[in-house]
């Protein structure tokens, strides 16, 4: 089975999903979107009223946003696989309940073994805490960390920006530094290369050691 296939049988189990109460208020489920080998695969929360009426992720402000930060770096969301860590709408956005994040785990588990992105960015702090949990966002945004063997990047929401915009400037600033973790992901040894941060310390049950960022990364196409 090829990796388009295998995304479909994904999507296909999503849209018929029952196991948790989401399921009740759905209009669409959204499971995702974005080239079966994306290289870089960004996480969000759960679908919103938008999502919720189209079955795309990232669709309303937020995606706006969030493609104009690719922008900045010079991508297209055409490029990157898109998602959440729930695939249906929490009624009036609320956040996803912990049964609902379980019950929705395996779908994106199985998204992620089969696209094999070089970094995950996680938006948000529910997304985040599928990789890095009992940490706070505001401590670790913007820093790469090697999960499991996966590069993970956590990041804020970009709906988060747009109702504290106090917090876009850094949002920015974080995208600007995904070219970094691109061409660590790409770098001669094929893992990022090791560092250690106070955080890895306090959650070395979860983590590898963090990637290094360097001044003068090398330059590699992103994609």
């Amino acid at each position: 089975m090829d990796r388009l296939d295998a995304l479909r049988i994904v999507a296909e189990q999503v849209s018929v999903c029952e196991a948790c109460t989401l399921h009740h208020s759905r209009k669409h489920s959204v499971p995702g979107e974005g080239p079966s080998d994306a290289k870089l695969m960004l996480i969000g929360e759960g679908p919103g009223f938008y999502e919720n009426e189209q079955g795309r992720p990232f669709v309303g402000q937020a995606g706006k946003l969030l493609e104009d930060l690719l922008a900045s770096i010079g991508m297209r969301r055409e490029q990157v696989f898109i998602t959440n860590v729930v695939k249906c709408r929490p009624p009036g956005n609320r956040d996803p309940q912990p049964d609902e994040l379980t019950a929705c785990a395996g779908y994106l588990d199985r998204q992620i073994e089969v696209i094999r992105p070089e970094i995950i960015v996680t938006l948000g702090r529910f997304s985040m805490a599928k990789f890095l949990p009992n940490v706070r966002i505001s401590d670790v945004h913007g820093q790469s960390f090697t999960v499991r063997g996966q590069l993970v990047v956590p990041m804020y929401h970009p709906a988060a920006a747009l109702h504290q915009p106090s917090l876009r400037p850094q949002l920015e600033k974080d995208f600007q530094h995904l070219p970094e973790y691109i061409a660590l992901a790409r770098s001669k040894s094929g893992r990022p290369t090791p560092e250690t941060h106070s955080i890895a310390e306090t959650r070395s049950e979860v983590l590898d050691e963090p990637a290094k960022s360097t001044d003068n990364p090398t330059q590699l196409p992103l994609f």
